[in-house]
């Protein structure tokens, strides 16, 4: 089998790539597992090399459909994990590009997935910011309309839907994951409007001081970066008969504030001898605008119901995010060693 992971230079799409070589084989068309014989990653960057045999990084961009088209291939006996994507706060500023990217981009990944054969897994990362507007919901549900209010999730309800059509049309086997925000990143902050949601936690477990844009009692629906790629991989798996005709799923998450934030972050803080940086309040009225037109609820029950996992307390997030990535691992070692002094 051979996976191909669009935005495979990204943080969710490099941990995606990770726990696939550790799976070491998905569902193929016939219902039966296949190994992994190879796993192309597609984007623009890649901060680093993989030395993994099975791995290929294809440095391409995903308006180019003749490029998406020799990656993917013409084996059907292929799955695709489509990630790649202009993020919120940079479709809001840049409406050209982010049709040119998140539409014209998709439409090459379904159109390259259509040409492999109708064998070919499709899975999708939209998000919570398909919901919006007043027909929002507390909780949202996968029976909320959608009706965003920013450019980004516009591009992914429109992407939602033409997986939804291209699968009852029999092109390929399509699924779509509605991720919440997703913690904790590690590295810097983006332009995401939704940065400050792993910031709040990333930069004072640092050590450093995390300027808030949003106000301190802004609710948000988040998840842990482990969860999502359980998700991912579970969401594959699942046989095509129990997706039914809507095959977007929002994904179960955590209602988080910035002060729950702040709490967990003491408490880590006092058992591992931690010195947290401040969370100061830097009120961005475009940031908080953006913010308060996503939902601050979301009811995954429906993809729990076919076996997508719960995310864990909030608190082991962070812990998982510590074990991964803080000083003591060798990927926060080796961030340290980078560091200037």
């Amino acid at each position: 089998m051979k996976v191909i992971i669009t935005g495979g230079g990204g943080f969710l799409g490099s941990q995606l790539c990770l726990k696939l070589l550790e799976c070491g084989s998905l569902t193929g068309p016939s219902g039966e597992p296949r190994p992994i014989e190879r796993i192309v990653l597609l984007d623009a960057f890649f901060p680093s090399p993989c030395t993994d045999a099975r791995v290929s990084q294809v440095k391409a961009d995903i308006c180019d459909p003749k490029a998406v088209r020799e990656a993917v291939g013409g084996d059907a006996a292929t799955s695709i994990f489509h990630l790649a994507s202009m993020v919120s706060g940079e479709c809001e500023e840049r409406f050209e590009d982010a049709l040119r990217v998140n539409l014209d981009g998709g439409r090459n990944v379904f159109e390259a997935a259509r040409a492999a054969g109708r064998g070919t897994r499709v899975i999708f990362a939209s998000s919570i910011a398909c919901y919006g507007g007043e027909a929002m919901q507390d909780p949202n549900t996968d029976r909320t309309k959608l009706t965003p209010r920013t450019t980004y999730g516009m591009t992914k309800v429109i992407c939602e839907l033409l997986v939804n059509d291209y699968s009852r049309k029999g092109f390929f086997d399509g699924r779509s994951a509605r991720l919440p925000t997703v913690i904790v990143r590690p590295g810097k902050p983006n332009a995401a409007a939704s940065s400050w949601a792993s910031g709040m936690f990333r930069e004072p477990l640092n050590g450093i001081e995390c300027r808030l844009p949003v106000r301190r009692d802004q609710a948000h629906p988040m998840t842990g970066y482990r969860t999502v790629i359980d998700s991912f991989i579970a969401l594959h798996e699942l046989p095509e008969r129990q997706l039914r005709d809507d095959r977007a799923f929002v994904l179960p998450a955590h209602r988080v504030t910035p002060h729950l934030a702040q709490a967990v972050i003491q408490e880590i803080a006092q058992e591992r001898g931690l010195k947290p940086g401040p969370i100061t309040d830097a009120f961005d009225e475009r940031i908080q605008g953006i913010v308060s037109n996503w939902p601050v609820g979301v009811d995954g029950s429906r993809a729990v119901s076919l076996g997508l996992p719960q995310p864990p307390s909030l608190k082991t997030i962070v812990e998982q995010y510590l074990e991964d990535f803080g000083s003591g691992s060798p990927t926060g070692r080796a961030a340290d060693a980078a560091r200037p002094r």
